[in-house]
């Protein structure tokens, strides 16, 4: 890629099918707004977000609607040791490395490689990781295809090759889901059925201990559907921000059921199928009068994301699904995201 690239301006990107709208940009191939019906066909734009790209750029948004990588989530001390050699990650989140570091996927510009038009209309998005970024090993190629596969069905396929070294890989999508709409307040009313029987519990950095901990009897508890603030001030901190073990969920064409997350108030509810064995279900703890769309302001709990993934520090622990690639395999992480009214 030449550097020429890397001085390249975000643009913004729409997928439409006549119900459903969702506009993206490849800055960090990020969902700035998602329309969807609701009851009686009302619209609205569940994603919180801004108007215009300059926040994103000026990194305003706490991941916003991105896809982070090369490492999702927390590594613990931003150290980890693979095939005897020793890396250390920028510490950007102290004292941990998160989601790939002071400037990862979700702040570099990708490339648009492919679009479709017609009923089911996609994006492909392409981005080239050097060796050494943020202290990672290896090149590795990246492609990210959205597509509307449905009237009310948004299809992300994330895939990425190592082209010459052995790899952590483990790539998410951080959008801030509001069912009601991104500024019709909190999501304590939402109503979420999670299909996991365990949690990855997490030390006082938020770092899993690696334990696998049974959900039963705990307020982590969605094995059968519950209203998110139910049960949220027993959860230690500031609400949900842990990694569910995705362990019982009926499957589809190659994808397991994760989560449904249903709004009571404009009946809209989200099915999120995934192949990857977590999620993270975090209650936007840290979003704190945030000026996003349309002059809304955005406060603690206003959205969760479900962000689907490996688990988090899976490379300094030994239990967790390896999220190891090698050059010659090929890393694959599928989500459907299905929209209905019920």
């Amino acid at each position: 890629m030449a550097m020429a690239d890397q001085t390249k301006e975000p643009q913004l990107f729409e997928l439409s099918n006549g119900s459903m709208h969702v506009k993206i940009t490849n800055l960090g191939c990020t969902i700035t707004s998602l329309t969807v019906p609701g009851k009686d066909g009302q619209l609205a734009d569940l994603v919180l977000g801004f108007d215009t790209l300059e926040p994103y750029v000026k990194g305003a948004a706490p991941y916003f609607g991105c896809i982070v990588g090369r490492v999702a989530n927390r590594i613990k001390d931003g150290k980890f040791t693979l095939d005897g050699i020793e890396y250390s990650l920028p510490i950007n989140r102290p004292p941990n490395s998160l989601h790939g570091g002071h400037k990862g996927f979700d702040k570099v510009i990708w490339e648009v490689s492919e679009q479709k038009g017609g009923e089911n209309p996609s994006f492909t998005f392409t981005y080239h990781s050097r060796d050494g970024e943020e202290g990672f090993p290896g090149d590795v190629l990246v492609r990210a295809t959205y597509s509307l596969t449905s009237s009310t069905t948004l299809r992300l396929d994330m895939e990425a090759v190592p082209q010459n070294k052995p790899t952590p890989i483990n790539l998410a999508q951080h959008t801030y889901w509001n069912l009601a709409g991104h500024s019709s307040g909190t999501i304590l009313d939402h109503s979420a059925q999670i299909w996991a029987n365990h949690i990855t519990p997490v030390d006082q950095n938020t770092v899993p201990t690696g334990e696998i901990m049974p959900v039963k009897g705990t307020p982590f508890d969605f094995t059968t559907e519950k209203k998110i603030g139910a049960s949220i001030q027993e959860v230690p901190g500031l609400g949900y921000d842990h990694n569910y073990v995705l362990d019982c969920g009926e499957e589809k064409e190659g994808l397991r059921h994760a989560v449904r997350l249903r709004d009571p108030s404009s009946s809209r509810v989200l099915n999120l199928w995934t192949n990857s064995p977590g999620m993270q279900f975090y209650t936007a703890n840290y979003v704190n009068g945030i000026t996003g769309k349309g002059g809304a302001v955005y406060n603690k709990h206003a959205a969760v994301c479900l962000e689907t993934q490996g688990f988090p520090n899976a490379i300094n622990q030994p239990n967790f699904p390896s999220i190891v690639v090698r050059p010659g395999e090929k890393y694959k992480h599928t989500m459907l995201y299905e929209f209905s009214v019920e």
